[in-house]
C-alpha cells in the first residue's frame, strides 16, 4: 500500500471525489473511486482523495489500525473484524448489534490507547492502513502525519464526513453523506456487496422513522461547564435532531459543534435537552450540573427532567447515526411537554 504524499490543490466541494465502484483510470493506470453504485469488484491500485490527500491503495488492506469508534464500528458493520489489527481512542463499547462482529477480536476490547496513539505505537502495530475518525488523529503529535506514514509504507484514510477543509467538509452533513462514506470504505476493502446491503438496511430503517410532530426545541449538550459545547447547525447532531423532528436551538451557528453561552441556553429555554454520555463526561454529571447551576435550574426542561441521553460514539458521522435517530425519537416520545411551555404552543 502506498500513498502519494502531497496535498491536492483546493477544489470545489462538488468536484471532491465521491464513492462507488472502482473504474479504470487512464491517468493513474489503476482505478479511482467514483460516484457509481455498482457492486463490481475493486480494481487495484485504487486512488482516492482523502480530505485533500491523495491515497493509492495497492490491494485490499489486511492490517488496519482504527482510531475512534466511528472507524472501528464501520469495519465491524462491514464484516471486516479480521482486518482490525489494533484500535485506539474508542468512545465507548460497541453497540449491541455489533457485539457479535466484535467478539473474539482482542484489539476491539483492548485498545492501544484511550487517546490517539503515538507514532511509536503505530510502528509496532505494523499496519498497512491507519483509518482515522478525525484529521487531527493524523499529526506528528498523534499517530504520525500522513506524509511520514507514507514514507513508511503506511496508507492513511480519514472518514470523508469528518473532513474539515472547506472543499471537503459536508455543509450540512446529511445521511446521504454517511451512506457515501460506507460505500467508499466498501470500495477500499473490496466488499461492495456488504456496503450496499448495509446502506440499504440503514436507508430502510431511516425511512421507517416517524419524527416527533410536536415542534419541540432541543439543546444538544455535548460537554463543558463554564461554557457548554453544543451541537450546531451543520454536523451530526443537527442531522440527527432534524430527522427526529426536533428544532435545534443552536441551528443558526454555522458549525458542527460550537461554544454556546448559558445565557443563550436560558433565552432559548429548550423543550428537551439531549445529553451526550461519555465515560469522561457522563450524562449524569451534566444533569447534576444543570440542576445545581442557578442559571439553568429553572429551565423548563430541567424542572421537568426532559432529558434524552445518547452515547458519544453515536454522535459522530458513522454507522450508528440512523439508530441514534430511532433512539432519540423513542425517548422524546416518552416525554410529556405541557402546552404552556412547549414550542408547539
Amino acid at each position: 500500500m502506498t500513498v502519494a504524499a502531497f496535498t491536492l490543490a483546493a477544489c470545489s466541494a462538488s468536484s471532491a471525489p465521491a464513492t462507488g465502484n472502482a473504474a479504470d483510470s487512464s491517468s493513474s493506470g489503476g482505478a479511482t473511486a467514483s460516484s457509481g453504485t455498482s457492486t463490481s469488484a475493486t480494481t487495484y491500485p485504487l486512488t482516492l482523495d482523502s480530505c485533500g490527500f491523495e491515497v493509492t491503495v495497492d490491494s485490499a488492506p489486511q492490517r488496519v489500525l482504527t482510531i475512534k469508534s466511528s472507524t472501528t464500528e464501520m469495519l465491524l458493520a462491514l464484516g471486516l473484524s479480521d482486518r482490525i489489527a489494533a484500535t485506539a481512542f474508542l468512545d465507548g463499547p460497541v453497540p449491541e448489534w455489533l457485539s457479535d462482529a466484535a467478539e473474539g477480536n482482542d484489539a476491539v476490547t483492548s485498545p492501544l490507547s484511550t487517546q490517539a496513539p503515538g507514532a511509536e505505537a503505530v510502528t509496532e502495530v505494523e499496519p498497512d492502513l491507519v483509518y482515522a475518525g478525525w484529521e487531527s488523529n493524523l499529526t506528528a503529535e498523534s499517530a504520525g502525519d500522513r506524509g511520514t506514514l507514507a514514507t513508511l509504507g503506511v496508507a492513511s484514510y480519514v472518514s470523508p464526513s469528518a473532513c474539515k477543509g472547506e472543499a471537503y467538509m459536508p455543509d450540512p452533513l446529511t445521511f446521504d453523506d454517511v451512506f457515501v462514506d460506507i460505500t467508499e470504505v466498501g470500495t477500499i476493502f473490496d466488499v461492495q456487496a456488504s456496503a450496499a446491503e448495509l446502506v440499504a438496511q440503514q436507508r430502510a430503517e431511516l425511512e421507517a422513522v416517524v419524527p416527533d410532530e410536536r415542534g419541540l426545541t432541543a439543546l444538544w449538550y455535548s460537554s463543558g461547564t463554564d461554557i457548554p459545547y453544543v451541537g450546531a447547525g451543520i454536523g451530526a447532531p443537527q442531522m440527527i435532531m432534524e430527522a427526529a423532528g426536533l428544532t435545534n436551538v443552536a441551528a443558526d451557528v454555522h458549525d458542527t459543534w460550537t461554544p454556546f453561552g448559558w445565557e443563550d441556553v436560558v433565552a432559548a429555554d429548550p423543550d428537551v435537552i439531549v445529553l451526550v454520555d461519555a465515560a469522561w463526561n457522563t450524562a449524569d454529571s451534566k444533569i447534576a450540573m444543570l440542576e445545581e447551576n442557578p442559571a439553568t435550574a429553572n429551565l423548563n426542561a430541567v424542572q421537568e427532567q426532559r432529558y434524552v441521553v445518547i452515547p458519544f460514539a453515536a454522535t459522530e458521522a458513522g454507522v450508528r447515526n440512523v439508530s441514534a435517530v430511532s433512539d432519540v425519537v423513542k425517548q422524546v416520545g416518552a416525554l410529556t411537554v405541557g402546552t404552556d411551555d412547549s414550542a408547539a404552543g
